[in-house]
């Protein structure tokens, strides 16, 4: 049986069990997947025990994604450009280290007809499912992205991502453990980094982009801002602007709501979940994860 596991520190409260053991019995795979508590001071051991167990691949969760990064021996062009890791691939000792989350971000947006509007991106925050979809958007056919932060400690942390990226656009190389990049047209958007608290650039960015992406946690529940919006004045959302909100519950936050009222097409974080998932699962077993029946059965 194929071993399976998600990493981190708390980790009983995730789908991802639930996710792939329903695709596992699907598609009759001989496969199971469990939780592994483990905090950054125990990811070491954590790793260890895995690889003795010669556990085929887990998914690496908060706080432990960047630390996975140095205890992997070959990164995807995206993990080594965001220093993030959320899913390995374990092939004979040898630890494979990929992040999905810029994946399913594309998927969901592709899906729901979101692909043209995002040549103009204006990102909201700077954590890391923002760096995943800022990488994402780049990779794939942005021409301006302009990102926010809240703070200016903030922008200090994302700048290098953003030089690695546009370095790996420019050339093409990467750092000396990161794998290959398939042969592709490379193309180096312009990108722009402004303050959230700059309301008359928001605005103005917002009113030109062709899709608005909240990465902050403005919105989601349990949160002390949980029924507020990152836009104070909605006005500025206008004809021929997407809105895509990575947070999934509450299903509709304030800004899906303003964004429906002012007729625009939305998108919840749910898809990106789902399919960063299914993107894990392709990378584990070459196989496509039965997405329909997993939205069916668990993202009720």
């Amino acid at each position: 049986m194929q071993k399976y596991y998600l990493v981190g520190s708390p980790v009983s409260h995730s789908l991802s069990p639930a996710m792939h053991n329903l695709a596992f019995q699907t598609l009759g795979i001989d496969a199971a997947y469990g939780l592994c508590e483990a905090n950054i001071s125990e990811l070491p051991n954590a790793i260890r025990k895995l690889k003795a167990e010669n556990a085929s691949g887990w998914n690496v969760t908060m706080p432990d994604k960047q630390a996975m990064c140095e205890l992997c021996d070959v990164l995807s062009p995206e993990a080594a450009i965001s220093r993030s890791v959320n899913t390995i691939k374990n092939i004979d000792g040898k630890l494979y280290g990929y992040t999905t989350d810029g994946a399913g971000f594309l998927r969901a947006a592709k899906e729901n007809g979101f692909s043209e509007g995002m040549r103009n991106t204006v990102l909201l925050g700077t954590g890391g499912a923002a760096v995943s979809i800022l990488i994402a958007c780049a990779m794939n056919g942005a021409e301006k992205i302009t990102v926010f932060y809240n703070r200016e400690s903030s922008a200090q942390k994302i700048i290098p991502v953003i030089e690695r990226l546009q370095h790996y656009l420019s050339t093409g190389n990467l750092s000396e453990n990161a794998s290959t990049p398939d042969a592709q047209e490379l193309h180096l958007p312009e990108i722009t980094l402004a303050s959230l608290h700059d309301a008359d650039t928001l605005n103005s960015c917002i009113r030109q982009a062709g899709l608005l992406v909240n990465a902050t946690n403005v919105g989601m529940a349990g949160s002390h801002n949980e029924n507020a919006s990152p836009l104070a004045d909605a006005s500025c959302l206008t004809a021929g602007t997407d809105v895509f909100d990575a947070i999934y519950n509450p299903r509709k936050t304030v800004l899906l709501s303003q964004a429906e009222a002012a007729g625009l097409k939305t998108v919840n974080g749910l898809p990106m979940l789902l399919y960063q998932g299914a993107e894990s699962f392709r990378i584990w077993t070459g196989c496509e994860m039965p997405t329909e029946q997993i939205r069916k059965s668990i993202f009720v």
